[in-house]
């Protein structure tokens, strides 16, 4: 373990450097400075401010320290010797969340899964996933879920203090570390004689899972990602995996620790399943039928819905294939049976950076430009039980906040165009 953690931590040093892309030394010192020291002051002004509830033409904000300290017409928010930043033409927001992350992937375009988890090391991957840190943070994403290293073991968590602790800049980081699967269930797979490491954590039953969900709560987990369904069995296509009393037995264990379960399902069954054991979120859902989300919504299971997941390109070539009509109509099910909604794009299953994309497919599918915004900052947070640290533009809040050209609750395409990123406080793009 000492000597994982000593390959870990030199990955990250070597590729610090790099990062501190529109924040000067002065800054990063800020951001190690202890609280109530060297508070600037910064007032920004753009043309607009979506709060995370509506949009205020003429608003201002004032940043102290890592904070919002004020919001309102220009004039209130004025103080003696800040830093005032315009932003003509823009919308300030609170900065993005993204609900379903891989850091530690890559573009299956570029390697597939299997390749990625049983050729590729883990210094490799580390180094790659500070760059996709930069990446999705540059992009206007300041938060982001990572639900599985898919092979890296608990490399999100130390990613995570690497970015706490200054040494690259990231979005906040909730991790899940392993992520668990039914015994058999999971990949990768070769010759049957083989027994290879997977790319999640195998546990079953009383025992094993009582002590899998520990471990990883012990570890550094966040969040419980778990699989209620996958493929595996002797027919094609995913099938659950955990029973209901299995999945019940996670979420009491973890919700012992204060750690919410976010399950992985597509089939309807799993998605039942799921609902009825008290997980917090579902993450895919791709064949949910109107009673499941009529299930979610009665038991406040929030849906993370994935539409571009996988390599292809946004819009998809072939928008009226069998497969994305069915992602637009079990969607459409969700929003009609008044599902909560939180933005999550399995991103690393298509490069990062290019988040903005699952929301402009929500859109696309019937969804408000709006509540898809609202999706990726105050419902997200609410989803995620940070609403009193991110999500809003208010004062006592992180001072975690984008700029896009344009108004995105009425162009969704506008969060493509990043004009402005800050984190706690300091600036990484402008």
């Amino acid at each position: 373990m000492q000597h994982h953690r000593f390959v870990l931590g030199a990955a990250l040093v070597i590729a610090a450097p790099m990062f501190l892309q529109g924040s000067s030394a002065a800054s990063a010192r800020q951001r190690q400075a202890p609280a109530g020291q060297n508070e600037t002051i910064i007032v920004l002004r753009p043309a607009r401010v979506f709060d995370g509830d509506a949009v205020h033409d003429g608003w201002a904000v004032r940043v102290k320290g890592e904070r919002i300290d004020a919001v309102g017409v220009d004039a209130s928010v004025s103080a003696a010797g800040a830093r005032v930043i315009d932003l003509p033409s823009a919308t300030l927001t609170p900065g993005l969340v993204e609900g379903h992350s891989h850091v530690l992937l890559h573009s299956y375009n570029e390697a597939s899964w299997t390749d990625q988890v049983s050729r590729e090391g883990l210094a490799l991957r580390v180094a790659r996933a500070t760059n996709h840190l930069r990446a999705t943070l540059q992009a206007g994403f300041t938060t982001v879920r990572d639900l599985g290293t898919e092979g890296a073991g608990y490399a999100d968590v130390e990613l995570k203090q690497a970015v706490n602790q200054g040494i690259v800049p990231g979005p906040r980081i909730l991790a899940s570390t392993r992520a668990i699967v039914a015994t058999g269930s999971y990949q990768p797979k070769f010759i049957a004689e083989w027994n290879v490491p997977q790319g999640a954590e195998e546990a079953d039953g009383v025992d094993s899972l009582t002590r899998v969900v520990r471990d990883q709560i012990g570890r550094g987990a966040d969040w419980i990602k778990m699989y209620a369904d996958y493929r595996w069995g002797p027919m094609s296509g995913s099938r659950p995996t955990f029973s209901i009393e299995e999945l019940k037995l996670a979420v009491e264990t973890a919700k012992s620790g204060g750690v919410p379960v976010a399950v992985h399902s597509n089939t309807a069954e799993g998605m039942r399943r799921a609902a009825l054991a008290g997980v917090e979120t579902i993450e895919h859902g791709g064949e949910g039928t109107p009673d499941v989300f009529k299930l979610m919504a009665e038991h406040h299971v929030a849906l993370c819905p994935t539409i571009t997941a996988g390599a292809g390109p946004w819009p998809p070539v072939n928008p009226e294939s069998p497969a994305n009509q069915r992602k637009r109509a079990s969607f459409k099910a969700a929003l009609d049976a008044g599902v909560t909604i939180i933005n999550g794009s399995d991103v690393g299953t298509f490069p990062h950076g290019e988040n903005a994309r699952e929301l402009e497919a929500m859109v696309a599918y019937g969804m408000p430009p709006a509540a898809a915004l609202k999706s990726a900052t105050s419902v997200a947070a609410r989803v995620l039980h940070m609403e009193n640290q991110i999500g809003a533009v208010k004062p006592g809040l992180f001072a975690d906040l984008a700029a896009f050209d344009g108004d995105p609750t009425k162009e969704i395409a506008a969060l493509r165009r990043v004009r402005f990123v800050m984190k706690n406080g300091t600036i990484y793009k402008q």
